[in-house]
């Protein structure tokens, strides 16, 4: 398995795993090309894509470097432990289910936080779904050191109304819960 820097040869691939993942209209070209730039600072990269040995897209991870995205209400800077500069953000993960099992995600993860780190973040916020098969999201986050900070009611419902989102479980009306973690690096 190779881990690499997110490029735009990725694109295709990423949203379409996306959408499978997430659900249909989880995200387009537009939205990642601006969580693509939001992941970038001193010229470094946090955002990294899993290729199998078929040279097959098989899990991405998008990460935002510290003060390159917005603190938006689903967000509690005044509970996280460092200030919101030094706070980068966990957009979302994703991996095929053929490649589930495989440690791709902690592995996607770390390579985020080590160049999140090297971009001068002292630690990452995410909302995660708590929907998720089995509460994967929050146990995998967790068991990386990730600490429950608050948790949100209908989060993606606003992308379910303003952008045609389908959630996998409530479809078109998202009634999941996020819960917002934080991981200290």
């Amino acid at each position: 398995m190779q881990y690499l820097p997110l490029t735009r040869a990725h694109f295709q691939d990423v949203i379409s795993l996306a959408n499978i993942v997430h659900g249909d209209n989880y995200m387009d070209e537009q939205s990642l090309t601006k969580m693509h730039q939001q992941g970038i600072k001193h010229d470094i990269n946090a955002s990294f894509v899993a290729i199998n040995k078929q040279n097959e897209l098989v899990g991405f991870r998008l990460s935002y470097a510290a003060d390159q995205w917005d603190i938006d209400k689903w967000c509690s800077p005044k509970l996280w432990p460092v200030l919101p500069s030094q706070m980068a953000y966990f957009k979302c993960i994703a991996v095929s289910e053929k490649a589930q099992g495989q440690g791709i995600g902690p592995k996607l993860l770390h390579a985020s936080i080590v160049a999140l780190r090297q971009q001068g973040a002292l630690a990452g916020v995410a909302h995660l779904w708590k929907q998720s098969p089995g509460n994967g999201a929050v146990k995998y986050f967790t068991k990386a050191g990730g600490e429950l900070i608050k948790l949100h009611d209908n989060r993606w419902t606003e992308l379910c109304d303003t952008q045609g989102y389908v959630c996998t479980v409530c479809e078109n009306s998202c009634q999941c819960q996020a819960a917002e973690m934080a991981l200290l690096f």
